[in-house]
């Protein structure tokens, strides 16, 4: 008995530089795709344009599943490209065609593990497709409006993006090690930044910051849990502001599980519309979904857009 489908056209988008992609990974991700679908495809796409096109372009054709086989990065993009072409679309943002499903093969894997927790791989995939009725979670993003950046896991100002800085350094470092260590050396010298964080237009603080983080997904790096209340369709942006009088060293122990948002240097708020200013006049460090922007401002807005995102989710137990 042939196995129940539902996705009748499934495209494979890799990208090749990711951490953990190789030949034998891609074959074996293809094989699986097509014991589960009618019409399979496979592009290979490194820069996050053309990646975002891609899944602009099989949108906008009709591809019932996109498959990702990358890390955040690529994730990112291909999530970038359905929402802006659901935007586009006639029908509006209520199709379900285009649902993405991204594999773990970077270095960070945070929207995966906001999604599929720490199963393997190849249970999802099959949960995803194998099956004629599957789970699609509707997910919000977000529009950073000075950049018209699209983003899915969050926007962070302050060590998260100072540390990013530093992991540009540290190429020959492999995978999540290297952002451990890009923090740990950040630490040495980082020093919390004069900024205001205004949230549906209430100012929420005022005051030196460590950080001040947006989203999205509860995880950044795949491992600091700095919006652990974050729910990704609720069509809310959670924030969380670490104030300055917090010892920036304290943070990644207390991130590991949360447990900075017992701390009275904390604030946690959720809007639809957030503004990340640095007040002295000097450029805000500020980075989005691990990429730092070429902008050297000092303020940025983040505003939500519910539901923008097919999904392909567990089912409901």
């Amino acid at each position: 008995m042939a196995a129940p489908r539902w996705a009748r056209t499934v495209l494979v988008v890799v990208n090749p530089a990711a951490g953990a992609v190789d030949a034998a990974l891609v074959d074996e991700v293809t094989r699986h795709c097509r014991s589960w679908t009618d019409d399979l495809g496979l592009v290979t796409a490194r820069d996050p344009g053309e990646t975002e096109d891609a899944a602009a372009k099989a949108y906008e054709n009709g591809v019932d599943a996109i498959v990702v086989l990358g890390g955040d990065g690529t994730t990112r993009a291909v999530a970038s490209g359905i929402a802006r072409a659901r935007s586009r679309s006639p029908h509006g943002p209520g199709t379900n065609s285009g649902a993405m499903l991204n594999l773990p093969a970077g270095t960070g894997n945070s929207f995966y593990r906001e999604i599929w927790s720490d199963h393997p791989w190849q249970q999802a995939l099959r949960a995803a497709l194998a099956t004629e009725h599957p789970r699609i979670r509707g997910i919000d993003m977000a529009r950073i409006v000075e950049l018209d950046t699209l983003v899915l896991l969050g926007a962070c100002s302050g060590l998260v993006a100072e540390a990013l800085v530093t992991a540009g350094r540290l190429p020959e470092v492999p995978g999540r090690e290297r952002y451990r260590q890009a923090v740990a050396q950040t630490l040495r010298t980082f020093r919390p930044y004069p900024g205001r964080v205004t949230v549906d237009g209430v100012v929420v603080h005022e005051g030196t910051a460590v950080l001040a983080n947006v989203g999205g997904g509860r995880y950044r790096g795949g491992q600091f849990k700095v919006l652990p209340r974050s729910e990704l369709d609720d069509g809310l942006l959670d924030v969380c502001v670490v104030g300055g009088e917090l010892d920036p060293a304290a943070l990644p122990g207390l991130t590991a599980d949360g447990s900075h948002l017992e701390r009275p240097e904390c604030v946690y708020a959720r809007g639809r519309r957030v503004t990340l200013e640095r007040t002295d006049g000097e450029p805000l460090t500020f980075e989005h979904d691990g990429e730092l922007p070429a902008a050297d401002a000092d303020r940025y807005t983040i505003e939500v857009l519910p539901d923008i995102l097919p999904v392909l989710a567990p089912p409901r137990t």
